[in-house]
């Protein structure tokens, strides 16, 4: 089972991506995406409600 997620910039904390993740998986997720208010590619770490 799958939920979703939001991604926040570890630069400007903007929400900007919404992805899927595995339920049984436990460690937090981080990739480098890009970032529209930073306008460069930057980390996005998850962010839980």
């Amino acid at each position: 089972m799958r939920e979703y997620m939001t991604m926040i910039c570890k630069d400007c904390s903007n929400r900007n991506y919404r992805t899927p993740k595995k339920t049984q998986q436990t460690e937090k997720l981080e990739l480098k995406k890009f970032c529209k208010y930073c306008r460069k590619h930057t980390a996005h770490k998850e962010y839980k409600k």
